[in-house]
């Protein structure tokens, strides 16, 4: 049965905007159609949400921010996103088609690939990340299904932030991983979260899987395998595949450290690493030895010589056919799968005649003497002694010298080109590079390493240490809270706890200061904290005397309303207030207290309430307003009364006070002080 004509959306116009051609794939959360944009008269791959998460109101608003921030994610190697939008229950994105197949797909007819070319694809891979991670995004899924190679040879990297749009669903409360879990670092197992050096982790797995042909985990389930991640070291490639240099396994090792302070710090940080890696890695073998036939021209020489390749091929989405055919070579790799393999053919061996001219003469046989001549053997065996002495010699001293490479690493730089020139070699000086632990104007590493035999004379590279990278916290005082988060990321800084607190003299909403603050120099991707102003709180002015509560309402800049009811409280205090004690509040708001009606007689409250007896001692209140807080609790209770403290504001001094001073109560009743 045909799955693309049985599809109901193809055919269909979708938003008055997309004809839907045919269906290209299908995945876990969504299905993926080739379709027409009318409107702008292109080709575009559009990704439809299926059902259970379009229905998911929370999935639905995080997709479409999360659309809308790759959306402004421009860069050449990630797939552009056009548009988003609804069509009843159809959620769905606009994308750039790009013809072209997976690096799973590559992966699977390839086997390992050799680290240079392995490298040609992470760069861009990590590039594309990068641009993310300074953009304060993280893709979440990195893995070869997200990865195209396109017909012309390009990268290109899909799916960012669907991974994040999908942790709004409800399946993030009953367990469910988000992301791919044989790329999944361990701080995702464990805690749930994902940050840029998440991403960092998964293409260092990726890295080990294009160098070896395999991920470094297996299990026969999947939470044995995100054990292993959280629990176990990444095994150096070259324990796999013996070739693997030991460039690639300190790359592997750094970007799947299992804790995320010791792997670079973001993908632009792996990328600089990747770089450097992928120049120090030897570029051509010896070109007159044989070369053994890799994996690719293997398969390529056993495949027919189609258009199309070997084939369907497969899409960023899924596998389907491609209109456009199979893609060809990425940039910079040696060759790809279908390329025509290329064999040299060995010149058969055929006798050549003479030339014409020439004269074949009969050779002569020396005339045989009887009692011939007898050779002295002892003299034949002495020259054959001598012939092989004299080569020995000259093939020793044609020998070019060698030397050691010395041990560099931690040195001062001029002090180690001194010594590598003393010991027989010339020095080039790399670019250096920032380390966390190795101090500025230090070797960092040499190539080749140490107690490597060179030729004397032979170059080597000195890699100077920059030091710890610093950077500065950027000012975000007076942005709203996701622009300095922005901000905060677009420094290469990771945002810590938001924290809102009560300020009368910055905006609600509004950033008051960072921790650590402006200006201060921090490691790259350390945890700056946010503090924005929740703006007025309500103050809580329940039991307050009318008159005081009105006036200080009033005096905070509130338009107050005031309310009088019969109630069983003590005449004329308020209790009740709109809005509530301590909620977020704009200065000048409207504000309502309802009080105890003060027609009331106070005694005649105050009899009907307490029993009474004839050996109460009435005490005058003493007046304590202006008095410190503290100070003025302790006199009360020396007087025999019982305090309550309500805070208003953060000034330690009594504001108000009830009963009011002056006043007679008995002995052991309750004082109330607002300060």
């Amino acid at each position: 049965m045909d799955t693309t004509t049985a599809d109901p959306l193809v055919g269909r116009l979708v938003d008055g905007r997309y004809r839907i051609e045919s269906r290209i794939a299908r995945g876990g959360m969504a299905t993926v159609y080739l379709a027409l944009d009318i409107r702008l008269d292109r080709t575009v791959a559009l990704k439809v949400m299926h059902r259970s998460l379009a229905e998911d109101p929370a999935f639905v608003r995080r997709f479409i921010g999360e659309a809308k921030a790759v959306a402004r994610l421009s860069h050449p190697n990630v797939v552009h996103v056009f548009d988003q939008g609804t069509d009843n229950d159809i959620v769905y994105l606009s994308m750039e088609y790009v013809p072209g197949r997976t690096l799973r797909d590559i992966l699977r007819e390839r086997g390992p690939l050799p680290a240079r070319e392995a490298l040609e694809i992470m760069i861009p891979v990590l590039a594309a990340l990068g641009a993310a991670h300074q953009a304060g995004m993280v893709h979440r899924d990195v893995k070869p299904e997200n990865v195209l190679m396109t017909e012309d040879g390009r990268v290109k990297v899909v799916d960012f932030g669907l991974a994040r749009a999908i942790e709004a669903t409800n399946q993030t409360r009953t367990g469910v991983l988000i992301g791919t879990v044989g790329y999944m670092a361990p701080e995702q197992v464990t805690l749930g979260a994902a940050d840029v050096r998440s991403d960092v982790y998964a293409a260092g797995i990726m890295l080990f899987e294009l160098v070896t042909g395999r991920q470094p985990y297996d299990g026969q389930t999947p939470m044995a395998v995100a054990y292993r991640h959280v629990h176990d070291t990444v095994p150096p490639p070259s324990s796999l595949v013996a070739e693997v240099p030991q460039l690639i396994d300190t790359l592997v090792a750094q970007a799947t450290a299992r804790e995320p302070a010791d792997r670079p710090a973001d993908a632009t940080a792996m990328l600089v690493v990747a770089v450097d890696t992928h120049r120090m890695l030897p570029r051509t073998t010896d070109p007159s030895a044989p070369r053994p036939q890799s994996p690719m021209t293997s398969a390529a020489s056993s495949m027919p010589h189609s258009p199309m390749g070997p084939g369907a091929p497969s899409t960023p989405y899924g596998t389907a056919s491609s209109p456009h055919g199979a893609p060809s070579t990425p940039h910079g790799a040696a060759s790809m799968p279908h390329a025509t393999a290329s064999m040299p053919q060995a010149a058969p061996s055929v006798p050549q005649a003479a030339p014409a001219h020439t004269l074949i003469q009969p050779r002569e046989e020396a005339p045989r003497r009887r009692g011939g001549f007898r050779p002295n053997w002892f003299l034949v065996a002495l020259a054959a002694v001598m012939v092989v002495a004299v080569g020995l010699t000259g093939w020793y001293f044609a020998q070019p010298e060698t030397v050691t490479v010395p041990d560099l690493v931690g040195k001062n730089l001029e002090l180690a080109k001194r010594n590598a020139v003393a010991a027989g070699l010339k020095v080039k000086e790399a670019a250096g590079l920032n380390d966390e632990e190795m101090a500025a104007g230090l070797v960092l590493r040499t190539d080749p390493l140490a107690e490597t035999e060179v030729e004397k004379g032979t170059t080597i590279t000195l890699v100077p240490s920059l030091g710890p990278k610093r950077i500065v916290v950027p000012k975000t005082a007076g942005m709203t809270g996701d622009d300095a988060r922005a901000a905060i990321a677009a420094a290469g800084l990771t945002v810590g706890v938001v924290k809102r607190l009560a300020n009368e003299e910055v905006e609600r909403d509004k950033v008051i200061r960072t921790s650590p603050r402006v200006g201060e120099k921090v490691r790259e991707g350390a945890k700056v904290d946010i503090y924005v102003s929740a703006g007025l709180l309500m103050p809580d002015v329940s039991g307050m005397p009318k008159d005081e509560a009105a006036s200080y309402l009033g005096n905070q800049g509130f338009q107050v309303q005031v309310n009088e009811v019969d109630d069983d409280a003590e005449p004329c205090t308020v209790i009740a207030q709109t809005p509530k004690a301590k909620s977020e509040v704009d200065r000048g708001a409207q504000a309502s207290i309802t009080v105890a009606r003060c027609q009331t007689d106070f005694w005649d409250w105050f009899r009907g309430d307490n029993e009474a007896r004839d050996d109460q001692q009435f005490v005058v209140v003493p007046g304590v307003i202006g008095k410190n807080a503290k100070d003025a609790k302790a006199e009360l209770e020396a007087q025999g009364f019982k305090v309550r403290v309500q805070r208003l504001g953060n000034r330690g001094v009594v504001q108000f006070q009830r009963p009011l001073p002056n006043s007679e109560r008995p002995q052991g009743s309750t004082v109330y002080l607002w300060q």
